[in-house]
């Protein structure tokens, strides 16, 4: 099999996405398809797991919803997919959360050091990054 040919064809098919972490929140626009229709389905919620790389690469976000845990898992690189946004970033120490899954209430959805970050949000939007963003942003963020 020739590796060069298949890194060629993965290369073209990779969708530019934000950076994605576990114990993200994130807020996913799926495309539905209903009949002839087609409509936008948000589903927010926290980052639990990151497996796999480059085109297999995929991430699984579990939200609460009317009280059950509700899990989904995506490719990074699917075309239902039309916007993934960064929501807040928390601090973990593990690669995968899945004790968040005996969490019951608001302790479910809560990862310490949890915060909205505005490059994020900047990043998403593919703008340009300028220095005058970077000197305007809390002393917090620029680390």
């Amino acid at each position: 099999m020739n590796t060069a040919l298949v890194k060629d064809v993965t290369e073209k098919q990779v969708i530019k996405r934000p950076n994605v972490k576990v114990g993200d929140k994130v807020e996913v626009s799926l495309r539905i398809k209903e009949g002839d229709k087609e409509r936008l389905q948000v589903f927010k919620g926290l980052v639990i797991a990151v497996k796999g790389k480059g085109n297999t690469k995929t991430f699984t976000v579990r939200k609460i919803s009317f009280g059950v845990g509700v899990e989904k898992t995506f490719l990074f690189n699917s075309p239902i997919i039309k916007e993934l946004v960064v929501a807040g970033r928390g601090k973990v120490r593990r690669s995968k959360l899945y004790y968040m899954r005996e969490r019951i209430g608001r302790r479910a959805m809560k990862i310490k050091g949890e915060q909205i970050i505005e490059e994020v949000k900047q990043q998403t939007k593919n703008k340009p990054e300028d220095s005058e963003t970077e000197a305007n942003a809390p002393e917090k963020l620029k680390e």
